[in-house]
């Protein structure tokens, strides 16, 4: 019984220096927050910090990666197809992601918001392939995981910097097809 207490103390305590940092991120650059800004926004002493965290960069990619996968919505995805309303969603969700992180955060995130992104795609898009391609959980279905990842990433990124007029589903849709089938399999169909 008092390891369910303790467990949701731990998670609540988590969450409150999580959110700390976020508020703070609003109002500074990341290279600017130091760990006694968030243990005084959050509350905690110093060592309930170290707790939780290695120091703040493990902070910055736990609190990105946990932003990412509520956008993701892991759950759907993992239990669908990877069809065109999934890549849809995936894209919809990056993009937004990438929208309201350039709203709150600064340049010294870019790099490890990329890797954050990409490890988390590669990861649903691995198990999208496996559960479609269940006899084959090898090699090729990892890299074409990475190239899925890198992929859909780099199109958010070029979204991004040159579109953003455009709806990401409008700039997406018209990829999807060469995707799926493939570049000979589109050819093939024309």
């Amino acid at each position: 019984m008092t390891s369910s207490k303790t467990d949701l103390r731990v998670i609540r305590t988590r969450k409150l220096i999580m959110d700390a940092f976020i508020a703070l991120s609003s109002k500074k650059e990341f290279k600017d927050i130091t760990v006694k800004d968030i243990t005084t926004e959050a509350m905690i002493n110093r060592a309930t910090f170290y707790y939780h965290f290695e120091d703040i960069y493990d902070l910055l990619e736990k609190v990105l990666s946990e932003v990412l996968l509520i956008n993701l919505n892991d759950d759907f995805l993992e239990h669908n197809e990877l069809n065109e309303g999934a890549f849809i969603i995936l894209f919809k969700a990056i993009t937004n992601f990438q929208k309201s992180l350039s709203n709150r955060c600064h340049r010294g995130y870019e790099e490890t918001i990329a890797r954050i992104i990409r490890e988390q795609l590669e990861i649903i898009f691995y198990k999208m392939l496996v559960k479609q391609n269940a006899a084959s959980k090898n090699e090729a279905l990892k890299m074409t995981a990475v190239i899925l990842s890198w992929g859909i990433y780099g199109a958010s990124i070029e979204w991004r910097t040159s579109n953003q007029e455009m709806q990401p589903e409008e700039f997406i849709k018209p990829v999807i097809p060469y995707l799926l089938a493939g570049i000979d399999g589109q050819h093939k169909s024309e």
